[in-house]
């Protein structure tokens, strides 16, 4: 042992708020109250939200930021202890290791660090020091002149197992290959030339063609690590993993060897003979296989994380949709052979009634169909009709447009995504034990239109189809990230405690599973909360799950008018201080902006209370528990076009983009199969990344640019011309009457996943 204390204070090791601060361009002291809060258990929502004076106005990224990065160096630093304690358990820890240690910043550089003092299974050179032959390897690696054959001889040993000077110099090689390849300095430079000079490199397998047909573009495809875009990167790798493609990364083998040799090959003499053959086996041996694992990971990583960033802004954008609110809706699955399974739900959302009607192929009652939609229309007093957008999806549209139902009934598309995982789930099965899959699909379908943030919770967010290669990705990562999307959705809306349901209240800041069933069973038993101190009778939820929750739960109508705003009831006092000055009630202020305008802000400034959060109270006052989300309108294709075979080049359609990708933006146009605006066609101006240029369910005009009936491709464009100075084609297909037909393969497919998801 070396007497140096291995064991590290972990809060002392490394100062995280100044390092993180320095990295994300923020003060210090703002980064370690955010710290501070995170390690007493509050959520980044209520942290970004609720503590503004404390961290300096921080939003949800920059808290999520500090979050992520505060584990990491956590997760350093215990394998930096780890290591330090091995090392000095093997009697090896010098100050100078130990130094450089402390100092590593990845854990690459850490890894590299301990790779020479790491406990190994059997080598090429450990078995060649059993013979004892390191002193040789030690005369070569210095590359004086001498007779390397003539010292080698004296190394011959029956006994060791050494037979001729041959195998006395071959595990010699071994030795200093291994040197080679645990040197912290040539890894790093290896590895940085691997960053900078690698090269993805994929090829078909042997036998493979026919099999691999989707993968024909990458059959023999070459393309910089550093450029490789995150899509291109995970399609090669999942050909790999199917058996379809080889893949490989590496730069110039001759430039890998170079640059080993400047380091290690000092002379020019037999020894160095033998030292530059050990570094070339080194190289192609032991560095360049791990320093290639290690590429896969790193750059896999990389695009993970760009496609959990694409799929998670899309999924913010999809749960933020704008909602129809409360109104009494007819949900329509669409369906041939099976029917179309109708319901209708109250303002709530609650199922009321369920039947099945038949217009479409074969049957085509739409005598019958017609008269039970009106009929029940008429009876629930209906005020939307919610359809859902997969299997004849515009040919049932186009029949309940054609029956004259009053003016005044919304009647929309709904994206049906992942509905048919929530009706086969333990959710919908608990919820509607009575019912089959297809009777709950369509309520999802209806809620959907009502309000999608509410009905979306109740699914998986990877079924809802908004992503790029999110099966291929890691999964935890994902998870963590989509989760995280989720409760920034759910706590920037606001959720109202009397009718949230249990999977909604799961992702209110402070409550998780159980205290959201505890929440639901004390409900059910006690009635409607009437205010939010009441939650605090709930079983297990204590002061901190109150603290953190309560500011994003309402209670519209209760007995305090701030229970339906996002004030917190922590600053309830702060409130009716200022109505006392002003000698009116809280609800004067609410009603009253005349009045709202005569507080001074300034007066009620504390050391806890700051201009952010008062400002934030006046706003809520103006508005108390306004919806951030868009006002609902509903939208509508082109009633001349329901098939694929119906499109022709130059045609502009409306639609309405389902999935933003790093490549360009898939469109809806009412044929059962997406198209792509590609990057290039987003707009007349240059486009970097499609998500700055376009929204998840935002409606646009397309135009039609190339049809592939056969392979179900569509490319569209958005530009104002997108044929440039040659004007499009001026063969157009005539416009035909509808097709009662639909593709149903082609839907199918729609269904499962489009382009590759």
């Amino acid at each position: 042992m070396t007497g140096l204390d291995p064991m590290i204070d972990l809060k002392n090791m490394t100062n995280y708020a100044a390092k993180i601060a320095q990295e994300l361009s923020l003060q210090s002291r703002f980064v370690d109250a955010v710290i501070q809060l995170l390690d007493e258990g509050a959520t980044v929502p209520f942290i970004s939200r609720y503590r503004k004076e404390m961290t300096g106005t921080m939003d949800e990224v920059q808290v999520a930021q500090v979050r992520d990065r505060v584990s990491q160096l956590r997760e350093l630093d215990k394998r930096k202890e780890a290591i330090l304690k091995s090392i000095d358990e093997q009697g090896k820890l010098t100050p100078e290791l130990k130094s450089k240690i402390d100092a590593a910043e990845t854990m690459a550089v850490l890894e590299d660090l301990y790779l020479p003092y790491k406990p190994k299974r059997k080598t090429k050179a450990s078995v060649a020091k059993e013979k004892g032959l390191e002193p040789l390897a030690n005369m070569l690696f210095a590359q004086n002149a001498f007779d390397t054959e003539l010292e080698a001889a004296k190394f011959i040993s029956d006994e060791k197992g050494v037979a001729d000077v041959e195998e006395a110099l071959q595990g010699a090689r071994d030795i200093i290959a291994e040197w080679v390849s645990e040197d912290a300095d040539s890894r790093k430079k290896i590895r940085t030339l691997f960053q900078s000079e690698g090269v993805v490199t994929a090829k078909l397998m042997r036998g493979k063609e026919q099999e691999g047909a989707k993968y024909k573009d990458y059959f023999d495809w070459q393309e910089s690590l550093k450029d490789i875009p995150s899509h291109r990167l995970l399609a090669i790798r999942r050909g790999e993993k199917e058996g379809i493609l080889s893949m490989d990364i590496a730069p110039e083998e001759e430039s890998a060897i170079a640059l080993l040799n400047r380091q290690f090959v000092k002379s020019n003499n037999a020894a160095s003979v033998h030292v530059e053959t050990a570094v070339k086996d080194s190289y192609k041996r032991l560095i360049k296989p791990s320093i290639e694992t290690e590429s896969r990971l790193e750059s896999k990583k990389k695009a993970d994380l760009e496609a959990i960033g694409v799929f998670s802004e899309n999924l913010k954008q999809l749960l933020m949709s704008a909602p129809l609110g409360q109104k009494t809706v007819l949900g329509i699955d669409p369906g041939f052979r099976t029917g179309c399974k109708v319901v209708c739900l109250d303002k709530q959302g609650k199922l009321l009634e369920n039947t099945t009607i038949y217009p479409n192929e074969p049957q085509k009652d739409k005598q019958t169909a017609g008269a039970i939609v009106m009929a029940l229309a008429q009876k629930h007093n209906i005020e939307a009709v919610a359809i859902g957008n997969g299997t004849a999806s515009r040919e049932t549209e186009q029949f309940v447009k054609s029956l004259g139902l009053p003016k005044n009934i919304i009647i929309a598309m709904v994206n049906e995504s992942g509905a048919s995982i929530y009706s086969a789930s333990e959710v919908a099965r608990e919820e509607f034990p009575n019912h089959d899959i297809t009777v709950r699909g369509a309520v999802s379908i209806g809620r959907r239109m009502m309000d999608p943030l509410a009905e979306l919770v109740k699914i998986d967010a990877k079924s809802i189809g908004v992503g790029q290669y999110q099966h291929d990705v890691d999964q935890n990562s994902l998870k963590s990230s989509l989760d995280d999307v989720v409760m920034s959705c759910v706590n920037a809306v606001g959720v109202e405690l009397n009718t949230a349901s249990k999977q909604l209240l799961t992702y209110v800041s402070g409550l998780g599973p159980q205290l959201a069933d505890n929440i639901i069973q004390f409900r059910n038993e006690n009635g409607a909360f009437k205010s939010r101190e009441d939650l605090k009778k709930v079983p297990r939820l204590g002061d901190k799950a109150f603290e953190q929750a309560a500011g994003f739960l309402r209670i519209g109508g209760g007995k305090n008018v701030l229970d339906q705003s996002a004030v917190h009831p922590e600053r309830y006092e702060t409130v009716e201080t200022m109505a006392k000055d002003l000698g009116c009630t809280v609800v004067d202020l609410v009603k009253d902006s005349n009045l709202r305008q005569k507080i001074d802000l300034k007066k009620y400034v504390t050391e806890e209370v700051g201009l952010p959060t008062l400002q934030d109270i006046i706003q809520e006052l103006a508005k108390p528990g306004r919806d951030p989300r868009e006002q609902f309108e509903a939208f509508a294709f082109d009633d001349h076009v329901h098939d694929i075979k119906d499109l022709t080049i130059g045609m502009k359609l409306p639609g309405i983009i389902t999935n933003i990708t790093k490549f360009g933006a898939f469109v809806d146009v009412g044929v059962h199969q997406d198209g792509l605006v590609h990057v290039s066609h987003l707009s007349d101006s240059f486009v970097s990344d499609p998500a700055q240029a376009v929204k998840l369910q935002q409606k646009v005009t397309v135009t039609v640019l190339e049809v592939d009936v056969p392979r179900k491709r569509i490319s569209l464009s958005m530009k104002s011309d997108p044929f440039g100075k040659s004007p499009a084609p001026k063969q157009r297909k005539k416009r035909e009457e509808p097709q009662v037909e639909g593709d149903l393969q082609a839907k199918l497919a729609m269904l499962k996943g489009k382009f590759g998801n």
